[in-house]
């Protein structure tokens, strides 16, 4: 079937599903493949719970006048949504970087949506295939679509490009992450530059942080000389004033408070005002949605629990993150504070001594408690306590539990550690 055929019935049945666990009366059901399962397999299960249509692309499972036969489904699915996008008058941001790209996307779209009608990607669906589905959701008075795209290696911001083929994008940082796939740093950067590489060739919109070191060398690369950063001229009283434990920032006569701990968490609201400021939000609808914004889902949140103050930023690490958190929990005002760190994972060759590096750093800045736990850490030289398992640590706390003063939990997604806020 051709993809203009399918768009058709697309457009009786806008809903889509790539999973028969969450299965949407009249939806279409795309079959995916994985290394694991087949969803082929699974086709009659969909229509039976409500499906109007099952995409397959193997005919023995095409058992139903409602299955719809395509070479592959994945395909079928990215062109769709590329075709999809192309048909909808939605401008399209796209944003990619190393850290904070979930938050930033968060920030952007509470601040446009004071004004607009936009759609964004829900959760981290940022890969091949959630930057399909969200282009997808875009509804017929969608105004603006805000697109997040994650990538682990060459050429998949460039392939992501070409589904999405965004109006504007942002690159939020270039920082020392899935460097196993990139092949080090210089491959981050090269990866994630390729947002800006499509943008430039296709003559669209860049925004970007100035205040980058890595991002103004590349755009004088590029020769570059429009576009909005922290340090335009017409923006110049946008501030940063403080992180005790919330960001704040000034945008011309709005001193904006924030609901995000850390300095690094600045340039992220500061690029939803500059969107804003962009699309000609008014400055009270830039502060009411920066400061209506409530982080959730282990992702730069602020907690108290038992007398605790917890900064929770466990959803993922890589060494630039762990780095700017650290840095920003030094910043909380208070004498007894508390760390607790889980492995990076991603890290290749390179993770024993970018283990080492942070285990180094947080020897140094002398926390009341500094608890580093996976296997990576617990090789590590210094004078933190150091568990190989979580549940090593979880016996050892459950014993000496913290009583009092701030705590950091942060680590990549595989190690959890969320799960200690059962134990407080």
């Amino acid at each position: 079937m051709k993809i203009e055929e399918l768009y058709t019935i697309f457009l009786k049945y806008p809903s889509v599903s790539t999973d028969t666990r969450k299965i949407s009366k009249n939806c279409l059901f795309f079959a995916l493949k994985g290394p694991n399962f087949n969803g082929n397999k699974f086709a009659l299960d969909a229509l039976a719970k409500g499906a109007a249509y099952a995409i397959v692309d193997e005919e023995a499972y095409c058992l139903d006048k409602r299955c719809i036969l395509v070479e592959e489904v994945l395909t079928t699915l990215q062109q769709l949504g590329t075709y999809h996008r192309l048909k909808s008058k939605a401008i399209v941001i796209s944003l990619t970087g190393s850290n904070g790209k979930t938050t930033t996307k968060e920030l952007i779209l509470a601040v446009l949506s004071q004004k607009f009608k936009t759609i964004g990607t829900r959760g981290n669906l940022n890969n091949h295939i959630g930057v399909a589905l969200t282009l997808l959701s875009i509804e017929e008075n969608t105004e603006i679509a805000v697109v997040e795209m994650g990538a682990n290696h060459q050429k998949e911001i460039e392939f992501l490009c070409s589904l999405a083929q965004p109006d504007h994008g942002y690159i939020t940082n270039f920082g020392k992450a899935h460097l196993e796939g990139f092949g080090g740093i210089q491959g981050v950067i090269k990866g994630k530059s390729e947002l800006y590489d499509y943008l430039i060739s296709q003559k669209k919109h860049i925004f970007w942080n100035a205040d980058d070191p890595i991002q103004k060398e590349k755009l004088q690369d590029y020769k570059l000389k429009t576009g909005f950063s922290t340090q335009d001229t017409s923006l110049q009283n946008i501030l940063f004033l403080g992180a005790n434990p919330a960001v704040k920032l000034k945008v011309q006569d709005e001193t904006i408070v924030t609901q995000l701990p850390g300095a690094y968490n600045f340039p992220n609201c500061a690029i939803a005002a500059l969107m804003g400021i962009y699309f000609k939000v008014s400055l009270g609808d830039i502060k009411k949605g920066i400061e209506g914004y409530q982080p959730e889902n282990n992702r730069s949140q602020l907690l108290e629990k038992n007398g605790l103050l917890i900064m929770l930023d466990a959803y993922n690490a890589n060494p630039t993150s762990m780095k700017a958190a650290l840095e920003a929990f030094t910043q909380v005002p208070g004498d007894h504070k508390s760390v607790l760190l889980g492995d990076m994972f991603e890290l290749g060759d390179s993770a024993a001594e970018e283990h080492q590096i942070i285990a180094s750093m947080v020897e140094k800045m002398s926390f009341t408690n500094s608890f580093l736990v996976g296997k990576n850490f617990y090789h590590t030289k210094s004078g933190c306590l150091p568990f190989e398992s979580y549940e090593d640590f979880s016996e050892y706390i459950n014993r000496n539990p913290l009583k009092k003063g701030a705590l950091l939990i942060k680590g990549s997604r595989g190690m959890q550690l969320e799960r200690v806020l059962d134990l407080l």
